[in-house]
């Protein structure tokens, strides 16, 4: 089912709002009724702690080893979400990432977007932000992680459905043969059409997706102190400055 206009528009409230159950669906499950984290025995503990203690338990590596294993898995995550975030806003343009409206192209092209990494996957921006809630998941209690996880991946698949139509009437034939030639998420390790000659916008893109930046610097400078707590401040800052950053961006062509 696709996205609507709505959620279309509102999209980043809403990513803002699903990360922000993820880290207080459990104390908010615990205000409203007090003793369902006992009797259905949930945890408050990250799943960094949760992850690396059955790493222990299973003898596979000690606990101190394996806290540092999960935290470079998620650094990973996260240095892959920022960079397909930032190479894809390089390309479709910073102004059009944030912009409340669909928009059919980069901003020096009218032609059909098949640059950059367009070439491998027809949703880089997507995929970017659905490896960056694994990368993060590891600071949220295991419950709203999982609850996270789903709901931004089905959140992607319904944003890019809602894409899918309006290029196609966009761009018709063109469009068609793209999505048969380059698939919606799972990229492909070579280029599956050739390069439209677009140019990437780098600073801008930096700019525009500098919370994802901010996020990946947070963890792999402070997480090495395995304290949850000051990292999640951290990815608040990155958050703020962010939103005043957006600000200063350009602002799209009405379509």
């Amino acid at each position: 089912m696709p996205a609507t206009q709505f959620e279309y528009r509102f999209r980043f409230i809403i990513h803002a709002i699903l990360f922000a159950l993820g880290f207080g669906l459990i104390p908010l499950l615990s205000a409203v009724t007090p003793g369902i984290l006992q009797a259905l025995d949930i945890t408050t503990r990250s799943t960094w702690l949760i992850a690396s203690s059955a790493i222990a338990r299973e003898r596979l590596l000690t606990f101190s080893t394996a806290t540092i294993v999960v935290l470079i898995l998620a650094i990973v995550f996260m240095a892959l979400a920022a960079w397909l975030r930032v190479w894809g806003a390089a390309y479709i343009g910073a102004s059009v990432v944030k912009s409340p409206i669909m928009h059919a192209d980069g901003p020096g092209s009218r032609a059909m977007l098949a640059d950059g990494p367009y070439r491998h996957t027809r949703n880089p921006l997507y995929l970017g932000t659905l490896l960056h809630t694994f990368g993060l998941a590891i600071l949220m209690p295991p419950v709203g992680a999982a609850f996270t996880i789903a709901l931004i991946w089905i959140f992607q698949v319904r944003l890019a459905l809602a894409e899918e139509p309006f290029l196609n009437a966009r761009y018709g034939q063109p469009y068609i043969d793209y999505m048969r030639a380059v698939p919606r998420f799972l990229p492909t390790p070579a280029p599956q059409v050739p390069s439209a000659g677009d140019k990437p916008h780098w600073l801008q893109a930096i700019l525009g997706e500098i919370y994802f930046l901010g996020a990946l610097l947070t963890l792999a400078i402070f997480g090495w102190n395995f304290n949850a707590q000051p990292l999640q401040r951290g990815i608040l800052i990155s958050l703020g400055i962010a939103l005043i950053t957006r600000a200063f961006l350009p602002k799209p062509a009405q379509e």
